[in-house]
């Protein structure tokens, strides 16, 4: 059970705006940083919810969590009420401010994501802000790496498109040496706009707006890249394909 923690929530936010996106297109596209939520008021939301019943605590929700200025402040508000464990999901394209770093090691874990493994799949599927390349968010990685006393994942949003990339995802992950490496697939439809509640978990109830369903590979196809990783590598692989056939993913 996890609690999510949406530091922006106003609208999408982000220094992507990736193809697979559940909140579809990025409405406002950046790698600037700024206070969005007050942290009085996130605190508020927090002690309202039901966290005492999660099991981790998770930053991510209208964009990319890392622009806001107060992730540290919230992060360290929030281990004062509990110790049960915080985590980020990023796309490390400002993991070189020395801020974000800070704010970083009072999370402690961090998932950063990896959906290309080579520079023209990054630019097609995450649509960066301009000037970021995937060169640069490997080096950022590296960087955060020595520095970072928490656990580092990698997820994989595994496409049709970047399964064919699974030689070149090799000698990425064995240059970084994360501590997992999550392989995904999307489960959640593509909304054509702006709709608030694409920030949740996309159940049939709650889609009420127009979406476009997205191309998932195959049970086969992932065991396959969750083997080949594996034996290439020597690192823990996670996919969400282990405790779910393909046709149930498909219907989410």
């Amino acid at each position: 059970m996890s609690l999510g923690v949406d530091l922006i929530c106003e609208t999408s936010v982000c220094s992507f705006n990736c193809i697979y996106c559940q909140l579809g297109a990025i409405q406002k596209i950046t790698n600037q940083r700024k206070l969005f939520i007050p942290t009085t008021t996130v605190m508020e939301d927090f002690q309202s919810s039901r966290w005492q019943e999660s099991d981790i605590i998770t930053y991510s929700g209208s964009g990319e969590p890392t622009l806001a200025t107060n992730l540290g402040e919230v992060a360290r508000e929030i281990s004062r009420k509990t110790s049960i464990p915080q985590l980020v999901l990023t796309n490390g394209t400002i993991l070189t401010d020395r801020a974000v770093i800070q704010d970083l090691q009072n999370i402690q874990r961090t998932y950063i994501k990896l959906d290309a493994a080579t520079e023209d799949g990054f630019q097609r599927v995450n649509r960066p802000v301009e000037g970021i390349t995937l060169h640069f968010i490997i080096e950022n990685i590296l960087q955060f790496k020595q520095e970072y006393h928490g656990f580092l994942g990698i997820q994989i949003m595994f496409l049709p498109s970047n399964f064919l990339q699974l030689e070149n995802y090799v000698l990425i992950l064995n240059q970084i040496r994360p501590d997992e490496v999550q392989l995904n697939t999307p489960t959640r439809p593509y909304p054509k706009y702006w709709h608030i509640s694409s920030r949740g978990g996309h159940s049939r109830e709650l889609r009420r707006y127009e979406s476009v369903p997205l191309r998932t590979i195959s049970l086969e196809d992932a065991e396959k890249a969750e083997d080949f990783l594996r034996r290439e590598t020597g690192l823990n692989i996670v996919s969400v394909y282990q405790h779910a056939d393909s046709k149930t993913l498909t219907e989410r």
